[in-house]
């Protein structure tokens, strides 16, 4: 599932992005997670509404989910519902732990933890660029 939206920062607008368009090149069903408040669809930002149009074109399926896309435990809540609703988790990750922004690594823990298989997809070669720092220059 696709999760676009603000909360997810500019270099990871391009990756949802990116990762859309590669599952339905590869003929994967994708499903696109939208942000609900009180059941109305979360408005994207600007900077996030011409790839959030490119992502429900791409999508077979689109589902709402209650969650603030600006709070960070919210959407990792919401990240967990999603999890354990899944047969499969398909994480792309360095394999890093939590530097406590990305909450991948927990993910994987919760995924496992639950019995739901996990696969890692990291490309050889691949080096994560290092996010900046809230409230420093940068």
């Amino acid at each position: 599932m696709a999760r676009p939206g603000p909360g997810h920062g500019a270099d990871r607008r391009g990756n949802t992005l990116a990762f859309g368009r590669a599952a339905r090149a590869a003929g994967w069903p994708l499903a696109l997670v939208i942000p609900t408040r009180t059941g109305m669809p979360a408005m994207p930002a600007p900077q996030d509404r011409r790839a959030t149009g490119e992502l429900l074109t791409l999508a077979d399926r689109v589902r709402l989910l209650a969650y603030d896309p600006t709070d960070r435990d919210s959407c990792i809540g919401a990240d967990e519902r999603l999890v354990a609703s899944s047969r499969l988790l398909l994480a792309v990750w360095d394999g890093s732990p939590s530097n406590g922004r990305d909450a991948t690594a927990h993910l994987v823990t919760y995924a496992r933890a639950r019995g739901v298989p996990v696969e890692i997809v990291w490309p050889m070669g691949a080096a994560r660029a290092p996010l900046p720092v809230p409230g420093t220059a940068g």
